[in-house]
């Protein structure tokens, strides 16, 4: 099986590492990553910079190449340069950071599990879900998790273009209660935007914010890990709200009506 390991995080993460450690278990693993960290960009990518890719050592000791891009360019170039014949599976993480309910639109590492889906590639996106500053991350639990689950997650019918966005609580290996696949929960913030002044008087901003609690629904990704369930979260590329394309087409309709007679 030929794996393509990436992440937002950076090359050198040591997320990344214990994913190649995994991944090298069950196949035959390459890293293409950022040559550093670039969290919350999304399913952005580089068009107006010219990309360099560069194999570089890391601690994994899976070949590994760093790009000077975001985890979709990685994917790209890595599809295009160093996998020509294409790949098995796609793999983003394991991110220092919960990528939940919303907040996954901004994650890069979803941002690089999508691209591989757009390349019609079982793609996953793993994450260790740590709340508190400076608290440890337990990356040996997610990759235990992975370990565990391997065999599932890689057979486990899927549809095209839909990635498993996975989150695992970073608590010991021996606390997690179990896996509960979920819908995307809400994530929301206060004081998303602070305003301060450098020495000189101008002003700057930092976006961040603080989450506001009280979002646990049952059946989300967010309340599953706040019991310490792993969330398993299938997202797709087609964000079309299908529901409501039926009362949009007669809202449509009646105002060509209207038009017509005015």
């Amino acid at each position: 099986m030929r794996i393509l390991l990436t992440n937002d995080d950076g090359v050198h993460s040591a997320g990344l590492r214990a994913l190649a450690e995994v991944a090298s278990r069950h196949g035959e693993p390459i890293i293409c990553a950022p040559d550093r960290e670039r969290s919350a960009c999304g399913h952005g990518m580089t068009l107006r910079e010219p990309l360099r890719m560069r194999q570089v050592e890391t601690a994994s000791g899976v070949p590994a190449f760093e790009v000077n891009g975001l985890p979709v360019d990685c994917v790209n170039l890595a599809l295009h340069e160093l996998l020509p014949n294409g790949c098995d599976l796609v793999i983003a993480g394991i991110n220092n950071g919960p990528n939940l309910g919303w907040d996954s639109t901004y994650s890069g590492t979803v941002g690089g599990a999508l691209e591989g889906s757009v390349n019609r590639i079982r793609s996953l996106a793993i994450s260790v879900a740590i709340y508190v500053e400076d608290a440890p991350a337990h990356f040996e639990t997610a990759a235990t998790w992975l370990e565990n689950a391997w065999d599932w997650l890689t057979t486990a019918p899927l549809p095209d273009y839909t990635v498993l966005n996975i989150n695992v609580p970073s608590i010991a290996w021996t606390e997690l209660r179990g896996t509960r696949s979920t819908r995307m929960g809400t994530r929301t913030y206060e004081d998303r935007v602070e305003k301060r002044q450098d020495p000189w008087g101008r002003n700057y901003f930092w976006q961040g914010g603080v989450v506001i609690t009280g979002n646990e629904e049952p059946g989300t990704d967010v309340t599953a890990v706040s019991e310490g369930f792993v969330s398993v979260t299938p997202i797709r590329m087609d964000w079309t709200d299908h529901a409501s394309l039926v009362s949009l087409e007669r809202h449509i309709a009646a105002f060509a009506r209207e038009s017509r007679v005015g």
